[in-house]
């Protein structure tokens, strides 16, 4: 990750856009408004399996905060609306934890797959154990959003664990003190009043609490939604970055998968800089090739009336046998055999 690039993942469910979209609603927006310079649609929100890019769902951020400036409270009215069903397996992986440490251990390790711009990690120092929000990455024009809409996205996902009405011990926020008016709302939104113009952005964790075992502690269950969430994230993270342009550009090859000068001359990059720049990545053009030779083939084989040798030759093998080979290395079987498992 160069040091321009965004620590989050480029692509994510839409689930956050449509929250935010329905809030911008219920306060006077048109979905339009909302979803302005987004190149999304209402159809586009239709589907809860899409996936929208980062980029596109800041804008929608600045859309809220540039349709609705009288709302100081919008980044907490908007975090109350971050239930734990939203998240996906995510959130289920969260429920089946035998503790509330155990299910902040696995929210951290993927917490990529959540909605947050800003990144959380914890802290465990002789003051106490804390959940750090770092809000640094953020863009100063969304910053205060997004701080409040993570952070308050936070407390209601630890509400819905424990069932406490105050999940944390305190809380601090590098913020100045809001007019004495809206006090109230953030002690809603935290359970607690916030210590504010703090150092640092801290939610105070309880040790006793941490170790206190979870009502919907199910083994074998989280064990299939940690999986699920392993996977899904590296679907994702295989679209970021240098190796997901060229993963793009391998899969766009048309008759036959580009070679390495192709791309590079695609990506206006000479072959060595494309060859460093993969590696700072830990991956390589070859490796890249390999893997979308085989989802092609996946993909390719599935489709009737297609030969092995029409396949072959889409995927660059010279000869059938190259191919047969290659795939038997990938999927421990033979082609047809693969045909004949997928029509079970």
């Amino acid at each position: 990750m160069t040091a321009s690039t965004p620590p989050w993942p480029r692509l994510r469910n839409v689930g956050s856009v449509q929250l935010m979209t329905q809030l911008g609603t219920e306060l006077g927006l048109t979905v339009p408004q909302c979803l302005a310079q987004t190149g999304l649609d209402v159809m586009a929100l239709a589907d809860g399996q899409a996936q929208v890019e980062a980029s596109e769902e800041l804008q929608v951020v600045s859309n809220l905060l540039a349709g609705l400036p009288e709302q100081p409270l919008l980044g907490l009215l908007a975090g109350r609306r971050y239930q734990l069903s939203r998240y996906g397996i995510w959130g289920y992986a969260l429920l089946c934890s035998a503790s509330l440490g155990e299910a902040l251990d696995m929210g951290l390790r993927y917490l990529d797959l959540t909605f947050a711009f800003c990144r959380i990690h914890a802290r465990k120092d002789v003051s106490g154990h804390w959940l750090v929000v770092d809000d640094s990455w953020v863009e100063p024009s969304v910053r205060r959003f997004l701080l409040l809409r993570d952070s308050s996205a936070i407390a209601r996902i630890h509400r819905e664990l424990t069932g406490l009405r105050q999940p944390f011990k305190s809380v601090q926020l590098a913020l100045p003190a809001p007019p004495a008016e809206q006090l109230a709302a953030y002690t809603e939104a935290y359970g607690c009043m916030p210590q504010f113009d703090a150092q640092e952005h801290l939610l105070e964790l309880d040790p006793e609490l941490l170790a206190r075992a979870l009502p919907g502690d199910n083994p074998a269950m989280r064990e299939a939604c940690e999986l699920q969430c392993h996977q899904l994230l590296q679907r994702y993270r295989a679209r970021d970055g240098l190796a997901g342009r060229v993963r793009e550009l391998l899969l766009e090859g048309g008759a036959a998968l580009p070679d390495m000068p192709t791309v590079a001359a695609r990506l206006h990059l000479t072959e060595r800089t494309l060859r460093r720049r993969l590696g700072e990545e830990q991956t390589s053009f070859r490796q890249l090739q390999e893997e979308t030779r085989e989802a092609l083939a996946e993909e390719l084989l599935r489709m009737p009336g297609l030969s092995l040798e029409a396949v072959a030759v889409r995927l660059g093998y010279g000869e059938v046998s190259n191919f047969v080979h290659a795939f038997r290395r990938w999927k421990g079987m033979t082609p047809r055999q693969y045909c004949r498992s997928e029509r079970g």
